[in-house]
């Protein structure tokens, strides 16, 4: 090994770590825009951060469009983004002028269940948060190539399904397919002189769970046919140095994103710079339902959304009214910390999608979001957090027309008034049965995330 190799290694190391510590004044630096400061804040701060850390060394070291593999995009060691307690969020690299074929299987053993929802996309763009800047979401720096969800998914009888990305759909091809090639119409902000023929650089998805007793998830693998058969180059020191450096930068940019993200566009902590009106997320309320857009984040394609924040006195409760007038594929209210981590939706019920809520007579879904369990079917447990995200997800193969979209209203009573607030005959969770419920997520989690 020459001297040349070690040193050049060793400043990529210490790079790497100027990095992180830019990405470590993330949890505490007023200017870089943290939660309000905590002990639990900070802890679960600095655990965020080496979520990051876990995903970049994957992204890093062990990404190749020639060589891919499905890995999670988000899961219980790096949580974030305000994930959905109920989903599988998973990514591979992709060359979209390569062709793939990505397998999977459902559930076959008897009495079990395939996910509920599957929904395949393949983008071009970095992935949420890697530039570290709110400008990443500017219309043209991110394109969409394709989507294909359960709705027209072609399974075989064995449970088995396979989806061919290309290009272009060969000639005579029937079978599932999904574009890795788009002309898009607006440049790139970043680069406008670059063509307007796009390639996908990202296979990303959700495998939702509606089931949690009952279904499992489907395992996925990608191959690309040029270079099936054949090897990678071995890694070099300019390869590892290059990863070095890109691993820094791919936990300071996220950690400096979702900040500015969550403080500057949904005003989680009020309206900036003295401005008047409701912020985006607003406080014990929802805003309007909406789509999956790029100028919020994105989101998963088929999705609308409506979000807020909690902030809930250890005697208060905040009653949620979810209306639905257009029956999704999907739906769940799911709570987070201010980080973004979905809360412990395992060892808590701090997540209810449409299979295990329980509407009242009327068709409506009301949730009861609290510290304590006031007993009745729908709550959901703050895991003792005075304040955090609420999201509301509704999935649609085919959006139906906004006056159909679903209403959302919520309201703040005292924890005492709970079972008074709700239409008469709410009936009472026993503690026993509130122990089951876990014991099952505790299961599904299990199986979820289970390596082999």
């Amino acid at each position: 090994m020459s001297d040349d190799a070690r040193t050049a290694l060793h400043a990529a190391w210490d790079d790497m770590i100027r990095s992180l510590e830019r990405a470590r004044d993330a949890i505490d630096q007023p200017e870089r825009m943290p939660p309000p400061q905590s002990d639990r804040n900070l802890a679960e701060g600095y655990r965020y951060l080496m979520g990051f850390v876990h995903a970049a060394v994957e992204r890093a070291f062990h990404e190749d469009p020639h060589f891919p593999f499905v890995r999670h995009a988000l899961q219980l060691v790096n949580k974030g983004t305000i994930d959905n307690s109920d989903a599988i969020y998973f990514v591979a690299p992709i060359d979209g002028r390569e062709t793939y074929r990505l397998r999977g299987r459902a559930a076959a053993a008897r009495g079990r269940k395939p996910p509920h929802y599957l929904i395949f996309e393949a983008t071009d763009g970095c992935m949420a948060g890697d530039s570290g800047s709110l400008a990443e979401l500017r219309p043209g720096v991110k394109a969409r190539m394709g989507t294909l969800d359960s709705s027209a998914l072609q399974v075989e009888p064995d449970g088995s399904f396979e989806i061919l990305l290309a290009p272009e759909r060969p000639a005579g091809h029937t079978g599932n397919f999904l574009p890795t090639f788009r002309r898009v119409k607006r440049p790139n902000p970043d680069d406008p002189d670059a063509p307007l023929e796009r390639y996908a650089c990202h296979l990303s998805g959700r495998q939702l769970f509606y089931d949690w007793e009952h279904e499992d998830p489907c395992p996925l693998t990608l191959e690309c046919e040029r270079h099936a058969g054949r090897a990678p180059a071995p890694l070099s020191s300019a390869d590892a140095a290059l990863a070095l450096r890109r691993l820094g930068e791919l936990v300071r940019g996220p950690m400096a994103f979702w900040n500015q993200f969550y403080t500057v566009l949904l005003e989680t902590y009020g309206k900036r710079d003295g401005e008047a009106g409701e912020p985006y997320m607003p406080r014990n309320a929802f805003n309007a339902v909406s789509r999956a857009s790029g100028a919020t984040g994105g989101g998963q394609a088929t999705n609308l959304y409506a979000g807020g924040v909690f902030e809930l006195a250890p005697d208060e409760a905040l009653i949620v009214e979810n209306d639905v007038r257009v029956a999704p594929q999907f739906f769940g209210l799911q709570l987070a910390n201010l980080w973004g981590e979905s809360l412990d939706f395992a060892n808590h019920q701090s997540s209810l999608n449409g299979f295990q809520s329980q509407p009242d007579a009327d068709g409506v879904v009301r949730y009861v979001v609290a510290h304590r369990d006031p007993g009745v079917p729908n709550w959901l447990d703050t895991t003792g957090q005075r304040e955090g995200f609420q999201t509301l997800r509704w999935s649609y193969s085919e959006t139906p027309p906004e006056d159909r979209w679903p209403r959302v209203r919520a309201r703040k009573v005292g924890l005492a008034e709970v079972r008074s607030q709700l239409p008469a005959g709410t009936r009472r969770v026993e503690p026993e049965e509130r122990a089951r419920q876990i014991r099952v997520r505790q299961a599904h989690v299990r199986r979820r995330y289970r390596v082999f």
